[in-house]
């Protein structure tokens, strides 16, 4: 028989049966719509991580404080005091493959302006560091190198603070606020940034010398981390060497012995959250991909069922010539078909979700050709391998048994 009359037959079969065969397509559509949508969020979510941490500056630096006690919990974080002034200086002094460099002491706490206050935190720095971390001042000036020695109270104020202190839109350039119980004039504003890959208002921060923070908010010498820039992304390798070296002279570390801080660059960064990013998104993947599991062996159970029903209609074609592997292919088709038209409505409604979800949930999503690819594949895959089964079965039928069939 022609493969394009056994086609037609496989479709005039289900066609007698249009709400179960859609039904059958159900755990396939479900499953194609998943995988592709929780795919195209995964691209979409290592695409933006990428593109934040690279408007960070691709050669930036960072070095934090780590615990090293021998026997302990090894942790890095703002709970150990391991940074000074002494190693900023030292690096500024010796380290020919930095551009620019800057310490960070921040604390948390509640900002004042006239009736009108807003619990956010302020970070000491150098001017460099707004070079460093990519931030523009929008209006007024940032503090200079005189203010950091006088340990002036001035700062520079994010978008979302100064929307809650100065709700009325009034210009806070030459205001004064309080942070706790210090004043601060406020000289300048940062231009937005708006939220983080990882869920944080960058927009909600002041700015100020560290020399102002360490003094009169934390009273301490230490700093929470050191940022710095590389002369050029190529340099970030023999500039985390010549850190490294430089901060185990001035902590006195001896050879075998265990930093106390950490030195990461942007492509260490963007490596260990890609490798988080495609774990989560496999892990969601192979949960989507059960669904497809489950409309395979929905296929598998129908296509038994059909079988089960037609048996005198199977023993009738093989009585007047029909062949084994013209029944196989017939049940074959069909099971196919049934597979493939629940991907194509699958695929379609997979695009439209990873279209949907950015409007919705504000999450960024990247739809990705491989993956509907991959998943229309899969369906194809899926109705040869749980339709070869009853089909099999329904070629092996004796003739005669099956006329008999009631």
């Amino acid at each position: 028989m022609k493969f394009i009359n056994l086609i037609r037959l496989a479709i005039k079969a289900l066609q007698r049966n249009k709400l179960r065969a859609l039904l059958t397509m159900l755990g396939i559509i479900i499953g194609v719509a998943s995988v592709i949508t929780m795919m195209s969020i995964g691209e979409g979510s290592k695409q933006s991580i990428n593109a934040s941490l690279a408007s960070m500056g691709s050669n930036m630096i960072t070095i934090m404080p780590y615990s090293n006690v021998p026997g302990g919990a090894r942790m890095m974080g703002n709970s150990f005091k391991t940074l000074t002034l002494k190693d900023v200086e030292a690096l500024k002094k010796n380290a020919v493959n930095i551009a620019e460099i800057s310490p960070l002491v921040s604390s948390s706490g509640q900002s004042i302006s006239g009736p009108n206050n807003w619990p956010t935190s302020i970070q000491g720095v150098s001017p460099a560091y707004l070079d460093i971390r990519k931030l523009v001042v929008k209006d007024g000036i940032i503090f200079s190198d005189q203010d950091i020695r006088s340990s002036a109270k001035v700062c520079l104020l994010g978008k979302t603070v100064i929307d809650n202190l100065f709700p009325n839109g009034d210009d806070p350039i030459g205001k004064i606020i309080r942070f706790g119980k210090i004043p601060f004039q406020v000289i300048g504003t940062l231009v937005p940034k708006g939220t983080s890959n990882f869920g944080q208002d960058q927009d909600d921060i002041i700015i100020a010398p560290y020399t102002t923070v360490q003094k009169r908010i934390t009273s301490s010498i230490y700093f929470n981390q050191i940022y710095a820039s590389a002369t050029s992304e190529a340099a970030s390798d023999a500039a985390v060497a010549e850190i490294t070296s430089i901060l185990k002279d001035t902590h006195r570390i001896r050879p075998g012995e265990e930093n106390d801080f950490q030195v990461r660059t942007q492509a260490e960064l963007m490596t260990m959250m890609n490798s988080t990013s495609s774990m989560m998104t496999a892990l969601l993947t192979a949960v989507a991909s059960i669904s497809l599991v489950i409309g395979g062996i929905g296929i598998m159970n129908i296509m038994y069922v059909s079988v089960t029903e037609r048996t005198r209609e199977i023993g009738l074609r093989m009585s007047i010539g029909a062949r084994g592997i013209d029944i196989l292919l017939q049940f074959l088709i069909e099971a196919i078909v049934i597979s493939v038209t629940g991907g194509l409505i699958g695929v379609l409604l997979g695009i439209s979700a990873a279209i949907a979800v950015p409007a919705w949930l504000n999450w960024p999503t990247v739809i990705s050709e491989f993956s509907i690819v991959i998943s229309f594949l899969v369906c194809a895959l899926t109705g040869i391998f749980f339709g070869y089964y009853p089909a099999l079965k329904a070629s092996k039928l004796d003739p005669i048994e099956a006329l008999r069939y009631e």
